[in-house]
C-alpha cells in the first residue's frame, strides 16, 4: 500500500486528469511511439487514429487516481485490462517504458504543477498498478501455456476454411500450422490475430470472439468487414482478412483470453442479447449449451440492420426448430418483403425488450455497440432484472462502459 502522502498527491490530480486526461494520453502515446516505434505493432493503430484508445486510457488513469486509496474497487477493470494485455503480448519489460513516458507526459501537460513530489508520487502509483497487472497477467500466460494444446505468445495458424456468413461477416477456421491440437476455452472468449497491414507497413493485432463452441478441431472467428463511413475509416485488419487472407494462408494467433464468458456450471436459464457482429460470442455460447444437451431454457435475442447482414440465420433457424428449450427472436431495422417463414420470431424495427423476453432467475449476456447495450441494460433493469445477473461486453476499446 502506498503511504498517505503519496495517495493524497495522486488523488488530488484526479479532477485535473478528468479535465485534461485526453491531452495527457495523447502526449503519452506520441512519446512512446516516437521513442519506441516497435510498440506500434502491439497497439491498435486504428484506435490511435480514432482517438478511442487515448480516451479509454484517460478514463482509466483518472479512475485509478480517484480510487488510489483502495485499488481493489477497480478489480473487474484490472482483470479486463490484464486479459487484453495478455492477448497482445504485453510483458513485464514493457512497463518501465510506459512508466517513463507517462511521467514525461504528466510533466509536459501539467507544467509547473508537475513538481518532483507529484512525479515521485505518480511513479510509485504506476509501480503499484504495474505490479497488480503483471501478477494477474503472469497467471493468464501460465494458464494459457500449460493447458493441453496451449501456448504463450504468437502461434502460426493456418486458415483451413473461409466461410461467408452474411454480406459483411466471414468466418475463418484456424488450425495450428504445426499440426498440434487447439486448446479449450470458455464460450465468449476471444483470440487476437495479427496480420501485415500494407497501408501502415507494420503488423497489426485485433481481437475477435471465438464464434464456435469449444471442443472442435479449429478455432473459429467471424469477422465483420468494417467499411468506411462518415464517422470512421475502413477497418484496416478486417478488410485485410477479407480481401488478402485466403484459405491456406498462415496468420499469427494468441491463445484464447477474455473475462466475458458463459457460466457453463450454472443451471439458470440464459438470455443472450446481441446486435450486429456482437452475435459472435453469443452463437458460441448457444452452441455450447445445445451441444452439451443442457436443459437450461434459452432466449436468443438479436438485432441487426437487415437479413442480408445477419450472420448465422439458417443455423439459428435450424437450432430453434430442433431444440424446444430455445426461443430465438430477430429484429431487422429494415423490413424485407416476402421473408421466408422459419422457426425464428422475426420483428421489424429496433429491439424492444418486454416481459416476454425475460426468464425467471435467468442470467443475461449482452454484446454489441455500447449505446445498444446501455439501452438493453436499462430495459432489463426496468423489467426487474437484478444488475448482478447482467453480464456484458462491448466491442471496441476501454472496457464495457455499462
Amino acid at each position: 500500500m502506498l503511504d498517505l502522502a503519496t495517495r493524497q498527491l495522486v488523488k488530488a490530480t484526479a479532477p485535473v486528469l478528468k479535465e485534461h486526461g485526453v491531452a495527457l494520453t495523447r502526449v503519452f502515446y506520441h512519446l512512446m511511439f516516437h521513442h519506441n516505434p516497435e510498440l506500434k505493432q502491439i497497439f491498435n493503430q486504428g484506435h490511435q487514429q480514432a482517438g478511442t484508445q487515448q480516451q479509454a486510457l484517460a478514463m482509466a488513469v483518472a479512475a485509478y487516481a480517484e480510487h488510489i486509496d483502495d485499488p481493489s474497487v477497480l478489480a473487474p477493470v484490472l482483470t479486463l485490462v490484464a486479459n487484453k494485455h495478455a492477448s497482445i503480448g504485453i510483458r513485464p519489460e514493457h512497463y518501465p517504458i510506459g512508466r517513463r513516458h507517462l511521467l514525461a507526459a504528466i510533466r509536459e501537460v501539467l507544467g509547473d504543477a508537475a513538481n518532483d513530489a507529484l512525479l515521485a508520487a505518480w511513479a510509485a502509483a504506476f509501480d503499484q498498478l504495474a505490479d497488480l497487472l503483471i501478477t494477474e497477467e503472469a497467471g493468464l500466460y501460465q494458464q494459457a501455456a500449460t493447458q493441453p494444446g496451449g501456448w504463450s505468445g504468437w502461434r502460426a495458424c493456418r486458415v483451413v476454411r473461409k466461410v461467408p456468413e452474411s454480406s459483411e461477416i466471414t468466418s475463418f477456421y484456424l488450425q495450428p500450422a504445426d499440426g498440434g491440437p487447439v486448446p479449450a476455452y470458455l464460450p465468449g472468449q476471444y483470440v487476437t490475430v495479427r496480420v501485415m497491414v500494407p497501408q501502415l507497413g507494420i503488423m497489426q493485432p485485433r481481437q475477435y470472439s471465438l464464434s464456435a463452441a469449444p471442443g472442435g478441431s479449429a478455432l473459429r472467428i467471424s469477422v465483420k468487414r468494417e467499411a468506411a463511413s462518415d464517422l470512421s475509416p475502413a477497418g484496416m485488419v478486417s478488410n485485410t482478412l477479407h480481401a488478402d487472407v485466403p484459405e491456406g494462408a498462415v496468420i499469427d494467433v494468441t491463445p484464447p483470453m477474455g473475462d466475458f464468458w458463459l457460466d457453463t456450471a450454472a443451471s439458470t436459464p440464459v438470455v443472450l442479447i446481441s446486435a450486429g457482429v456482437g452475435i459472435t460470442p453469443m452463437i458460441a455460447m448457444l452452441n455450447a449449451l445445445l451441444q452439451a444437451a443442457s436443459p437450461r431454457p434459452v432466449q436468443f435475442l438479436h438485432a441487426c440492420r437487415s437479413p442480408s447482414v445477419q450472420a448465422f440465420g439458417p443455423h439459428l433457424a435450424s437450432l430453434a426448430a430442433e431444440h424446444p428449450q430455445l426461443a430465438a427472436h430477430i429484429w431487422h431495422e429494415e423490413a424485407t418483403a416476402g421473408a421466408a417463414a422459419t422457426a425464428l420470431h422475426q420483428h421489424v424495427g429496433r429491439m424492444q425488450l418486454g416481459a416476454a423476453h425475460t426468464l425467471p432467475d435467468a442470467d443475461y449476456y449482452l454484446c454489441g455497440p455500447l449505446p445498444f447495450m446501455q439501452a438493453q441494460k436499462a430495459s432489463l433493469l426496468a423489467l426487474g432484472v437484478a444488475a448482478a445477473r447482467i453480464h456484458a461486453e462491448a466491442f471496441g476499446t476501454g472496457g464495457n462502459g455499462i
